[in-house]
């Protein structure tokens, strides 16, 4: 739950381009985020989830201040 609070105080139009701007080893590319889940990171939080374009597993950390 605290993750989602960490990911929800970002700007809405900030949290956009963090979601579109992932990379994705399979396409070898950069890409949006679908499918992920909002996970507790020692830097922030991490969104795990999947590849728009190819549904490789892909990953975005989101460092935060404390």
């Amino acid at each position: 739950m605290e993750a989602n609070k960490k990911w929800l105080s970002i700007p809405e139009d900030f949290r956009k381009k963090l979601k579109a701007n992932v990379r994705c080893t399979g396409c070898n590319d950069t890409v949006t985020i679908t499918d992920f889940i909002i996970v507790d990171h020692s830097v922030g939080v991490m969104l795990d989830g999947k590849c728009k374009n190819c549904g490789h597993k892909v990953v975005r950390v989101v460092e935060m201040e404390e």
